[in-house]
């Protein structure tokens, strides 16, 4: 069939208006967008986005930077209330996703479309040029810096240095060098890129600093600090009811953050910590394990700390009242293997295991009320529990944090220490009694427990030779060590 010069010509402007349509479908609020990506132009967008709704300076900080003059967002979940008078020129970016608009996040160039931004907290004023001169040190300075931080106020910034430990869900603080920060200390307008920020998985999650920073360290980016700093305005006193209710606030942001962040324990530079995971008030942080592989094993982890620290908590009790009331008792399995290579609990075991003697069962008050079928709450708040599974006592961290200590009752049958209740573990094997006469102390989870006399030889019988020397994930067959 062949084509005449009027019918291509009507295809061509079929196949234009088709485009144009389709560019207008696609831009939020049905103005036509290019087609083309939207380039970076020179310049700096400045971003408020940490602010309270209930008390803030939000009106005069805009106004200030508005002056520069540099395009100015304020950045919230939803439109501030009470109200803000913002000045003209200034843009409100809604976070928020709402059922009939498309994702706010997924297009920000639409919106911000300098090369840089630079977000400021709230109460900063604007100080001429200091804007250009962090975008300078950031695009002048070789190497890995990706961000640049000014202070705000009086206070130098302290330069800290950040080390994560993602298979410890840990972020680490000490005190950086000059020329080498990580993150900093106290109020500060930090500078980027824009195509850096917003390559961030959470680039904008409250509070920004520490998002920022943990982020950019996964990433291995450099922070350069400006000592020039951006003038900080006079605020009247806050109210007791309004600091109680920001300091409530942040600490739930942060928390949310460090969720999302995967981080469950932060150690400050001057050696404080804060603690993000379970409590005696929450259930542990993972499920039900399968093929003794706990999930956060195939996420390439180890135990969360929170979870460790309630596995030693709850060790420590257990021994203290087997101790108190008679009863002899032995490191098992894993935990013994701990103790023998850390002194310590195996940096990605979900439990701990004791061995008793079957005979002094009675003699402990709570373990005679499990053995009688009910679940019975220490005054300390730790649970005792005949097992589901079998012939032995389970101690939970608390009736919501199920994290426990296992207590296998064996006896002696012959000279052979023996049980009724196996569950196919390569380890779970019986042994001579004379291991543990006498059982010896050893050092375990930060207090002194009680041990097989010949742990060495104890621990081949069970693991096989050179368990000691050579760790190795509980279900090799599901995941090995050194797949990590």
């Amino acid at each position: 069939m062949r084509v005449t010069p009027c019918q291509a010509a009507l295809a061509g402007a079929i196949s234009l208006n088709l485009l144009l349509l389709y560019c207008i479908w696609r831009a939020p609020g049905g103005s036509p967008p290019s087609c083309r990506p939207p380039r970076g132009v020179p310049g700096i967008t400045v971003l408020l986005r940490d602010f309270e709704d209930f008390e803030n300076d939000l009106a005069g900080t805009a106004r200030s930077f508005a002056s520069l003059p540099v395009p100015v967002l304020v950045m919230a979940e939803t439109v501030p209330y009470p109200p803000v008078p913002l000045p003209p020129g200034v843009g409100l970016f809604l976070l928020r996703p709402e059922a009939d608009r498309p994702p706010p996040l997924a297009h920000p160039e639409l919106r911000i479309r300098t090369r840089h931004v630079a977000l400021v907290p709230d109460g900063t004023r604007a100080a001429p040029g200091l804007l250009e001169r962090m975008r300078e040190a950031l695009e002048d300075k070789a190497g890995d810096t990706r961000l640049v931080a000014a202070p705000v106020g009086s206070t130098p910034l302290r330069c800290l240095d950040l080390q994560l430990e993602p298979r410890a869900w840990t972020a680490r603080y000490s005190p950086g060098t000059p020329g080498f920060c990580r993150a900093v200390e106290g109020p500060a307008v930090l500078l980027l890129r824009t195509r850096d920020l917003f390559a961030l998985p959470f680039p904008l999650t409250r509070p920004v600093p520490a998002a920022l920073f943990i982020q950019a360290a996964f990433r291995g980016w450099g922070l350069r600090l400006v000592t020039a700093a951006f003038p900080a305005a006079r605020r009247p006193p806050v109210s007791p009811h309004s600091r109680w209710k920001a300091e409530n606030l942040a600490e739930t942001r942060r928390r949310r953050l460090m969720r999302d962040l995967s981080v469950k324990r932060e150690v400050l530079a001057d050696g404080r910590e804060r603690w993000y995971g379970c409590s005696k008030e929450t259930a542990r942080c993972f499920g039900t394990v399968h093929a003794r592989t706990p999930q956060y094993l195939l996420a390439g982890r180890w135990t969360p700390p929170c979870c460790l620290r309630a596995l030693r908590e709850t060790a420590r009790h257990v021994t203290a009242m087997l101790e108190a009331a008679g009863i002899r008792y032995w490191l098992e399995g894993g935990s013994l293997l701990g103790a023998v290579r850390l002194g310590d609990i195996i940096p990605w075991d979900y439990d701990v295991d004791l061995g008793i003697y079957r005979e002094d069962v009675g003699k402990c008050r709570w373990l005679a009320v499990a053995a009688a079928g009910e679940p019975v709450e220490d005054p300390q708040g730790f649970l005792w529990e005949k097992a589901a599974e079998g012939d032995f006592y389970r101690v939970h961290y608390s009736r919501s944090n199920r994290l426990h200590v296992d207590l296998w009752p064996f006896y002696p049958r012959g000279g052979v220490m023996t049980k009724d209740t196996w569950l196919g573990h390569p380890q779970d094997v019986e042994f001579p009694e004379s291991f543990l006469r006498p059982r010896v102390p050893m050092a375990f989870a930060g207090f002194t427990a009680m041990a097989p006399n010949d742990a060495r030889r104890f621990l081949e019988l069970k693991f096989g030779p050179g368990a000691i020397e050579n760790p190795e994930y509980p279900n090799p067959d599901i995941r090995r060590l050194g797949q990590d």
